[in-house]
């Protein structure tokens, strides 16, 4: 049936259903008009803090209301004041700390199969095509949303995610580039005032993105698999 033909001028269609990022600008460059679930997302940065958690403040704001978020391997310890302020239930953010990239892949892996969260946040530096396959796939067989942050210098490297996006720090906000989506090649970049940002019902607007600035406190141990509430 000619409904049926996608053409590559026309946005393609997911086979599980999308979250709005809250954002239209940004939802109408996406197919379904959002956040796929059941699939890997990429996030790329040029460096972490940009302003990468505020983009993804309404989705987590709406997910942790009724479902675990995880925070895989993070760069530096969150900032639970800010998630508050923002309206995310911090109740329902577990901070995973591991020991190096396997640790994380695995736990990441797990997360995703037994559904246990509403959304997964792993970020890595430097992994294999193998690897993303494998989580692709893992992320698949859940409705729980995945986004994996790394460096904006992989975006050369090749990866199974139907979304790529690359983020890099703009004059009071950030600019995103679609790098790739199902549908045609995205042509302009989009960009973002953080203070425009919208926050979580009957809060303030907040003039800072979501800080990942505090080191780990040394007193942590590394290798501790446990999750941790914070």
């Amino acid at each position: 049936m000619p409904q049926l033909i996608w053409r590559a001028n026309q946005m393609a269609r997911y086979r599980s259903a999308t979250l709005s990022s809250g954002f239209r600008s940004l939802d109408d460059e996406l197919p379904e008009h959002g956040w796929p679930r059941s699939a890997l997302i990429e996030l790329l940065l040029q460096q972490p803090g940009i302003g990468e958690i505020q983009l993804l403040k309404p989705a987590l704001v709406s997910l942790s209301r009724t479902r675990r978020i995880a925070l895989v391997q993070p760069p530096h310890l969150p900032d639970v004041a800010a998630c508050r302020k923002w309206g995310i239930a911090t109740g329902n953010l577990l901070w995973l700390p591991t020991t190096g990239t396997a640790d994380a892949l695995w736990a990441t892996e797990q997360i995703l199969r037994n559904g246990s969260c509403g959304a997964v946040l792993l970020w890595l530096s430097h992994v294999r095509t193998d690897a993303l396959r494998r989580l692709h796939l893992a992320a698949q067989s859940s409705d729980t949303m995945f986004w994996l942050l790394r460096p904006a210098a992989n975006s050369q490297d090749p990866s199974p995610s139907p979304l790529r996006l690359v983020l890099q720090p703009a004059v009071a906000g950030i600019q995103i580039d679609i790098l790739k989506r199902r549908g045609p090649q995205a042509d302009h970049s989009i960009y973002f005032r953080l203070s425009d940002m919208p926050v979580g019902p009957h809060q303030d607007n907040v003039k800072h993105h979501a800080r990942l600035d505090r080191r780990l406190p040394a007193t942590y141990s590394a290798g501790s698999s446990a999750a941790v509430v914070v």
